[in-house]
């Protein structure tokens, strides 16, 4: 059979539909694809002086990377923040959904008074933290009414990072779930509340199920996020404390090699081991999507 060939119209639109999307592949290219690459270049080398004079030396950097116990230790402490606040943040963000998708008086104010944090710069939520954390007279202390030391006691301080953490991320997720709640028809819980069943009953085997699709994209991304935590221990935490190498992450580490001592070869190894695990836990995850999540 044939192709029909392009009429000079079909392809002058295809020829200015292409324009169009120029400076995106270009953009596409230069700001996400071609760092990709560099950073998998510069994992196989020593780097020198402003990325400038690379000596290729294959596989020393990841060699050197498995000898290092202070990876291992940055990327317990990213899997502890990681188990910590994600289950955290979804049964929060999940009772907030349903509670805020019945009924009631000033819901939309509840809606956007829960998601401002989502808005707010890390930057600014991070120093309004700090203060609410501080020792001697932060508001979370003064509540209390003790001295506890949010941020320098080493068996307390990953805490502290998580407690912001859910907050900060408790209003994305209860917009994301509110969303699934709406798309699930009132026909099921009205033939379940037929045969006698209970609320509780609904919810586990009505609302969990339904909201499968959800809950994997949430935990699928939580995941990702958590692993890559950086900026809120950066900039609540002091380099200086003793509870500093509690809630040190694997990306400060990157950060700090690759920006800090110009190792920037070190750096993309770290990094490179980072998307590794990712990605497994990723593919592990797709798999078992198939068992729990239910598409109809």
């Amino acid at each position: 059979m044939k192709k029909k060939k392009m009429t000079a119209k079909a392809r002058k639109e295809a020829v200015t539909g292409l324009l169009f999307i120029t400076p995106t592949i270009i953009g596409l290219l230069i700001l996400n694809y071609y760092p990709i690459f560099e950073t998998v270049y510069q994992s196989l080398c020593r780097t020198g002086d402003f990325g400038i004079g690379n000596t290729f030396i294959g596989l020393e950097n990841f060699v050197r990377l498995f000898q290092d116990k202070e990876v291992f230790r940055t990327l317990w402490n990213s899997v502890k923040y990681a188990a910590l606040s994600l289950p955290l943040t979804i049964a929060i963000s999940l009772v907030l959904a349903v509670l805020l998708n019945r009924k009631m008086h000033m819901r939309g104010l509840y809606r956007t008074i829960f998601f401002l944090p989502m808005v707010c710069a890390p930057a600014a939520v991070a120093m309004v933290w700090k203060w609410m954390f501080n020792q001697d007279y932060g508001l979370l202390n003064h509540i209390f009414h003790a001295k506890i030391n949010w941020v320098t006691d080493p068996k307390i301080a990953l805490i502290a990072i998580v407690i912001v953490g859910v907050w900060s991320s408790i209003g994305n997720n209860m917009i994301l779930l509110l969303g699934g709640l709406q798309d699930i028809p009132r026909d099921y819980y009205e033939a379940a509340s037929v045969d006698g069943s209970s609320g509780v009953h609904c919810f586990l085997h009505i609302t969990i199920p339904l909201l499968s699709p959800m809950l994997f994209f949430i935990i699928q991304t939580g995941i990702m996020g958590a692993l890559q935590l950086f900026d809120l221990p950066f900039m609540i935490m002091d380099e200086s404390s003793r509870a500093w190498p509690s809630v040190k992450t694997i990306t400060y580490l990157f950060y700090e090699y690759a920006f800090v001592k110009s190792e920037r070869g070190y750096g993309a190894a770290i990094i490179m081991f980072l998307i590794c695990i990712i990605s497994i836990l990723t593919y592990l995850l797709q798999k078992s999507e198939a068992k729990w999540v239910h598409y109809d």
